[in-house]
């Protein structure tokens, strides 16, 4: 309660926006605000500034930083959120910070300094380690480099401290416009670059912060920061600044900036590629030069791959010097051992989804994350909402794609070319669910598939009760998307076609059927899948005049004549398992399209398909 922390320390100080209504007919003044404890436990207003109109025109955060910027005393601010802290020894040390505007490190005046933080939230859980070590990583190894010797370090988020004689004649500390300045912060490090101010970062104070503890948290944030990279890609201020950097610091800047997501982008785009070329490759028997056949290079791809270890030396040798070197081998180890590869490799994705998303289609928009302690069970229906989309189909689709390879290939290593892509699904998969409390209690593990369930066959309630609503709002934006954008997903379809051309044309399970007769009719059994079918859609849509017990009685016996139907026609005939996974692939490219032009009978083969990926999700759960 902010009046009651006014009370508690009588030397705080609240700015806000105040809006009053003028008369009837609707027209309001704004005012910003300062305001404190009188001592006598009521609220005290010290000044109250007219403004010329409503000043929020995003989210509200930078409005509030520089209207609040009148009121501050001094040469300097210093700008902090609301999960961090300051420890009072570190305050003792403000007086020596501020001596650095008083020198230059360069040929222009220093007018923004960066501290170091120290996240306290690491031992809360593995996530929350991981996010600690990440931060470790970037808020200390990476800001130095950035600043020292590459020269383009920017203001990354708070507690920078800023010169505010500098800021408050150029512009303020944030800009606030809706969707392209979504990250607010950084704006101030490039209108700072621009206007010829220079960043100097000093570790000798830090503050405290709290990062984020939950997955769906962690998914969240990474979110915001990959659409706000993607909408500064599009920004005059990167525009400007990109044409007045030399190329040394551009190239550094890029790397260190929104680069950092294109190379995100373009490591999923390649795993994509390779996955889908490896199985066309073996699906046309084209895995070979000539008449030789290629000979893989398995062991050597995995010598090459444990070389990304190196990447962990850096933050080992941090760690080493600060905590010691055992205590930082045996952090690294608790890392890999708890799963960590999986929880970074998972995040790869969620920027890449996010970052291509933005410049695809836009509407990018402010995630609140809550920064709350969130340590307790997620509900698989709330986990696969929250992932489908991003991670779930693409861990799915991989697995299919490096599944149908293994069939059809002959060049041999199997093992020693896949592991990485495999690893990769896998990541995709089951990271929501490996790092969710109590994931593998039996008694939770039914209450979640009651629920998911539940949401799936819903009908009514919004987004969170029922899947057809959610699937509308999930899928909205492929209608409305740019021609050249809609190009890449229709690429995609023709991806999916030649995959099906190749199962359908194929040997896998053929059978001579003027051989083996079989038992029952093929046609008769496709009539009754077809009847079934028929009497499936009748029942859907007058099951809201029948009794609950005659409605869930019929559709049960529907469902087993289904599974009944399908079984007996894989059992006569191999040969439609190997139609029924060229037609997956083929309905596929069908509702990818269809998505494309708005046509809504796609949504029942996609429910069928979200049916199909909940279960292969539930189906480990139920095992381990």
């Amino acid at each position: 309660d902010i009046d009651k922390l006014m009370h508690r320390y009588p030397h705080l100080r609240i700015a806000y926006i105040d809006s009053v209504r003028l008369n009837r007919s609707g027209d309001m003044a704004f005012y910003s605000c300062l305001v404190k404890s009188d001592g006598n436990g009521k609220i005290q207003e010290i000044y109250r500034v007219r403004l010329p109109g409503n000043p929020v025109l995003g989210e509200g955060k930078p409005e509030n930083q520089n209207h609040a910027m009148i009121f501050t005393r001094g040469e300097f601010v210093q700008t902090i959120d609301m999960n961090q802290e300051g420890y009072f020894e570190e305050a003792l040390k403000m007086r020596n910070a501020l001596q650095e505007f008083a020198k230059r490190d360069g040929p222009m005046p220093t007018t923004i300094l960066g501290l170091r933080e120290h996240i306290f939230t690491g031992s809360v859980s593995s996530l929350a380690n991981y996010m600690a070590l990440q931060e470790t990583s970037f808020v200390t190894l990476g800001q130095r480099v950035l600043t020292k010797p590459l020269c383009i370090r920017l203001h990354y988020g708070h507690p920078d401290v800023f010169d505010k004689l500098f800021f408050i004649t150029r512009g303020g500390i944030s800009k606030s416009s809706k969707g392209i300045n979504l990250s607010e912060d950084i704006f101030a490090g490039y209108n700072n670059a621009i206007r010829g101010g220079q960043v100097t970062f000093k570790e000798y104070i830090q503050v405290g912060k709290g990062r984020d503890v939950g997955m769906s948290q962690i998914y969240q944030f990474e979110a915001k920061l990959s659409q706000g990279a993607g909408e500064q890609s599009l920004s005059r201020d990167v525009y400007r600044l990109c044409h007045r950097l030399d190329f040394s610091r551009l190239l550094s800047y890029y790397f260190g900036g929104i680069g950092h997501y294109f190379s995100n982008v373009l490591t999923v785009l390649t795993v994509y590629v390779v996955v889908y070329l490896m199985a066309i490759l073996a699906l046309y028997d084209l895995e070979k030069i000539g008449d030789r056949l290629i000979t893989p290079m398995g062991t050597i791809q995995m010598l090459l791959g444990g070389l990304g270890l190196l990447q962990t030396i850096p933050l080992f040798s941090t760690l080493g010097v600060e905590r010691g070197w055992w205590a930082s081998f045996r952090e690294l180890v608790q890392v890999f051992v708890t799963g960590g590869p999986l929880h970074f490799m998972f995040h790869i994705q969620t920027k890449a989804n996010y970052m291509t998303q933005t410049i695809l289609v836009g509407g990018a928009k402010y995630r609140p994350t809550g920064r709350g302690f969130v340590t307790q069970h997620t509900p698989m229906d709330e986990q696969y909402r929250f992932f489908a989309s991003s991670h779930l189909y693409l861990g799915v689709e991989m697995g299919a794609g490096l599944i149908i390879m293994g069939i059809y290939s002959d060049a041999g290593q199997y093992f020693g070319r896949t592991w990485s892509l495999w690893l990769a699904s896998l990541s995709f998969l089951a990271s929501p669910f490996w790092f969710n409390p109590l994931t593998f209690e039996w008694n939770v593990v039914t209450a979640d598939y009651a629920k998911f369930i539940s949401w799936m066959t819903g009908k009514s309630g919004g987004a969170t009760r029922s899947w057809s609503i959610w699937w509308s709002e999930e899928n909205s934006f492929y209608s409305k998307m740019p021609a050249a954008s809609k190009l890449w997903f229709v690429i995609k379809s023709i991806l999916y076609l030649t995959i099906a051309e190749g199962i359908a044309r194929s040997d896998l399970l053929k059978a001579d059927t003027t051989l083996n007769k079989p038992a029952i009719a093929i046609s008769f059994v496709v009539a009754a899948i077809v009847v079934l079918f028929v009497f499936w859609w009748l029942l859907s849509m007058v099951e809201h005049l029948m009794p609950y017990p005659i409605r869930r009685t019929i559709g049960i016996l529907i469902g087993i004549g289904l599974m009944v139907s399908c079984s007996t026609i894989f059992i006569e005939d191999s040969n439609f398992i190997r139609y029924g996974l060229a037609a997956y692939y083929g309905i596929g490219a069908m509702c990818q399209i269809g998505l494309l032009f708005g046509i809504k009978s796609v949504k029942n083969f996609y429910f069928v398909h979200d049916l199909v990926c909940g279960h292969i999700i539930f189906i480990p759960l139920f095992i381990l």
